[in-house]
């Protein structure tokens, strides 16, 4: 069995997540893909990971679709659970799956206690789950990686509703927890990225072009991110052997405006 480290990325079938899968394929890791519906997508984008390292000749990596729900419990044990029976082993684990409802931050009543647990869910439970999945593996590799994908709505007073930004908050702070405890053989670490082309705006055409005005308009680098931004970011930090704790953020600037 090939020793390529092997990484698994939830919420994976689109978006930032394929970005990352095909990022981290072109280095040679071998790629769990994952999304909880989707599967079409997620199957074939495992099925064109392994096109991603052909220039890396001896270390091809090699890729399998698992669908499931990170929101699950036993979702989550059976996806990290493929990583090991698949390639017997998990080196990385990328927690980009994520849900939002768009709700204007000043309408309460529609940010109620569904939408609540909906996102704290997906984007908080399932990212913890996952996590406490992955680590029996991760501290066996010897060099383990978690990176969550967060938000800069975590930090300001922005975001597609009250309860994403506070999910993604969350997010930030069990990062920062985990990789107090989970060192010295598992580092903990974050993407924070801004506004990113995806199609996580579809349906929400209005709210995209206001805000992509805005960013272009006002922010040092003038643009909005791309998925690839962010997978460049988070292989950073898969790879940066000293950095724990810490979140990056990718957002062209926006922070400092």
């Amino acid at each position: 069995m090939s020793e390529s480290r092997v990484a698994l990325v939830t919420g994976s079938s689109s978006g930032i997540g394929a970005a990352v899968a095909e990022r981290l394929a072109a280095e040679g890791f071998r790629l769990v893909v994952n999304s909880a519906r989707s599967a079409e997508a997620g199957k074939d984008l495992a099925a064109r990971l392994p096109e991603a390292g052909k220039d890396l000749a001896a270390r091809l990596p090699e890729a399998v679709y698992v669908q499931g729900d990170v929101a699950d419990a036993g979702d989550a044990r059976r996806i990290v659970q493929a990583a090991i029976d698949t390639f017997g082993r998990l080196d990385v684990l990328v927690n980009n799956a994520g849900v939002t409802r768009f709700i204007p931050l000043d309408d309460l009543e529609a940010a109620d206690a569904g939408a609540w647990r909906e996102i704290f869910d997906v984007n908080v439970v399932g990212a913890w789950q996952m996590i406490t999945a992955a680590v029996p593996h991760l501290r066996k590799s010897g060099a383990g990686s978690v990176v969550n994908i967060s938000s800069v709505s975590a930090t300001r007073a922005l975001g597609s509703s009250v309860p994403y930004a506070v999910s993604k908050a969350a997010v930030n702070h069990m990062t920062r927890l985990l990789a107090s405890q989970l060192g010295p053989s598992v580092r903990v670490n974050a993407v924070a990225p801004g506004l990113i082309d995806t199609p996580w705006y579809e349906g929400a055409e209005e709210v995209w072009e206001s805000s992509r005005e805005w960013i272009t308009e006002n922010t040092p680098l003038r643009r909005v991110g791309t998925p690839q931004d962010v997978a460049e970011a988070t292989l950073y930090l898969v790879n940066a052997a000293y950095t724990t704790g810490d979140v990056l953020t990718v957002d062209g600037g926006r922070h400092i405006v």
